[in-house]
C-alpha cells in the first residue's frame, strides 16, 4: 500500500500544479457538446474520491462489504463543476485526495485486505488494498485527458 499512497501523493502534487498554468478559457472549453471539459473532469475525479473515501473507511469495519455506487454523468451535473472557478476545484480536488491519503496511510495492514462492492452491475469483490491501486490508475487515466 505504500507505493499506491506515494504514487498519489506525487501525481496530487505534480499535477495540481501544472492544472493552474492552464488558462481558465482552455480549462473551462468543453471539446465537443455532451462532453465533459477539463474543470469537470477534475470534477469527476472529485466525486470519484469522495466514493471512493467512503469505501476506503466503511470497507474496513462494515460486513457483509457495503455497495457504494455512483452515477458519474449525474454527480458531475448535480455538483455544476463548470461553474467552479479553476482555483477552488483543483484545491477541492487536492484536499479530497490529501484525506484519501491520510486515511490509506492509517490504514491497518490487515484491513487493507477486507472486501468491497464498488460496481452497480455486480456483486463481485475487490480488496481495499486493490481498489486504491484500482483508484490511481483511474486518476491517471483521466489525468492523461488534460
Amino acid at each position: 500500500m505504500t507505493s499506491t499512497i506515494n504514487e498519489l501523493n506525487s501525481i496530487v502534487q505534480n499535477f495540481s500544479e501544472q492544472m493552474h498554468t492552464i488558462p481558465e478559457a482552455d480549462f473551462a472549453a468543453k471539446p465537443q457538446p455532451g462532453k465533459w471539459s477539463k474543470k469537470e473532469i477534475v470534477g469527476h475525479l472529485i466525486d470519484s474520491g469522495q466514493n471512493n473515501l467512503r469505501r476506503f473507511i466503511c470497507g474496513q469495519y462494515e460486513t457483509p462489504a457495503s455497495k457504494i455506487v455512483y452515477d458519474q454523468d449525474f454527480w458531475v451535473e448535480a455538483n455544476a463543476y463548470q461553474h467552479y472557478k479553476q482555483e477552488d476545484i483543483v484545491a477541492l480536488w487536492k484536499l479530497t485526495n490529501g484525506q484519501i491519503s491520510s486515511v490509506l496511510t492509517n490504514m491497518k495492514s490487515e484491513n487493507s485486505k477486507k472486501a468491497v462492492r464498488s460496481s452497480k452491475d455486480s456483486d463481485e469483490e475487490q480488496t481495499l488494498e486493490w481498489l486504491a491501486s484500482d483508484y490511481v490508475k483511474h486518476m491517471k487515466h483521466h489525468l492523461n485527458q488534460i
